[in-house]
């Protein structure tokens, strides 16, 4: 008797699940490779800039270049490496390039996209045009491809990337002002904190939360709770403590040095790489965000300035008296908030067993078989 087997193409739902986990999976390949970098500019960041713990003028310096340049880059190279090997490293930083002098926002966005796509754009002219040139032209032809496309990439990085996130900056301070024009506070973490993962941080929050702040406290007694709104550690907190208990492995090992760095040094921009790298945990930081800004809200605190940088010493540094029991408070239950909803987006660890592992073996092997059939055509084009 024969049995058949019918195999079930997987449903709706099942496939762009997958999708999403392959696509985070593809974030994180370019992103946790890196992490030592963000903990480097973290720290330096956390001890050099004016408000830091050991200010230095000289050493501060590095702080913007690392940030605006090293970083985006290192993210555009790998992105490109991914796709295609050394060739697709070099157009990609040549990509990424382009969209970092385009705008004044950190574009680590940015170089997630345009690194990988440049790469592929290589691609297929390697396969299409490239495998075909003659053994004597082939330098040139590699190099001058690679340099044309490349450049091509950067002018389109220069006149697209730059408006495009100037307009996506004014839309997240616009939407954050109505929200809190019409009182709804805790909504406002809704925009907040996808735009801080977009490192608009900044833009937020010096340039929407601080000048309302500024207004506030002078009309209610010195202090205002939009300081708080931006800077409250507690949501990164629980963020990352979600990743180190329940991440993948590839993740979790640069996680504690991280939360010391964001929590402690109040360099936010630290956790960014790793909600990034899984998107589904910006529902965390939202979460979180809202619950700290509602528990302010219900206890009636605020700080007297915008916390800067944000850590928990100098937000508690800038505490008037009476407020500190409400504002610890909301930064504990934002942190628990963020912890307990991204543990629960990674499964509770059960949805991860190791994809990010899974999908760098994926993308070696692909690179293996590139390596093996570019060399059989340099071989074959050797005995012709």
């Amino acid at each position: 008797m024969t049995t058949s087997v019918e195999t079930e193409e997987p449903g709706g739902w099942t496939r762009v699940r997958n999708n999403l986990q392959r696509f985070g999976g593809q974030m994180a390949a370019m992103v946790l490779p890196n992490i030592g970098a963000f903990i480097a500019w973290g720290l330096i960041t956390a001890l050099f800039i004016p408000t830091g713990w050991i200010p230095n003028a000289t050493l501060g310096a590095l702080v913007n270049p690392m940030i605006d340049y090293l970083l985006p880059l290192l993210i555009g190279y790998t992105g490109g490496r991914l796709v295609h090997g050394q060739r697709g490293a070099v157009i990609g930083a040549i990509a990424t390039i382009g969209v970092v002098v385009g705008t004044d926002v950190p574009m680590f966005l940015g170089a997630m996209i345009v690194g990988p796509l440049s790469a592929f754009v290589l691609k297929i002219w390697d396969d299409r045009v490239g495998s075909k040139t003659a053994p004597g032209f082939k330098m040139l032809v590699d190099n001058f491809s690679c340099g044309i496309i490349g450049g091509i990439f950067a002018v389109l990085g220069v006149l697209g990337i730059g408006p495009a996130v100037g307009w996506l900056s004014k839309i997240a301070g616009d939407g954050v002002q109505a929200l809190i024009n019409v009182h709804l506070l805790p909504l406002a973490s809704i925009i907040i904190e996808p735009a801080k993962v977009l490192f608009l941080n900044n833009a937020i929050n010096h340039g929407i939360l601080e000048p309302i702040g500024v207004q506030q406290a002078a009309a209610h007694g010195g202090k205002a709770i939009e300081f708080l709104m931006e800077t409250n550690p507690g949501p990164g907190l629980g963020v990352l403590a979600a990743c180190l208990f329940f991440g993948p492995k590839a993740m979790r090992g640069s996680v504690p040095g991280a939360m010391v760095i964001q929590f402690l040094g109040g360099i936010h921009e630290i956790y960014f790489p790793y909600i990034l790298a899984r998107p589904k945990l910006v529902l965390a930081a939202i979460a979180g965000g809202a619950t700290g800004v509602l528990t302010f809200v219900v206890t009636g605190v605020g700080t007297t300035a915008t916390p800067s940088p944000g850590s928990i010493f100098a937000v508690l540094a800038l505490t008037p008296k009476g407020n500190f029991l409400g504002i610890i408070a909301g930064v504990v239950l934002a942190a628990a908030v963020s912890f307990v909803v991204g543990a629960a987006l990674f499964g509770f660890g059960r949805a991860e067993r190791g994809s990010d592992d899974e999908f760098l073996l994926e993308e070696k092997q692909k690179q293996s078989k590139r390596n093996k059939r570019a060399g059989a055509r340099t071989a074959t084009a050797a005995e012709v």
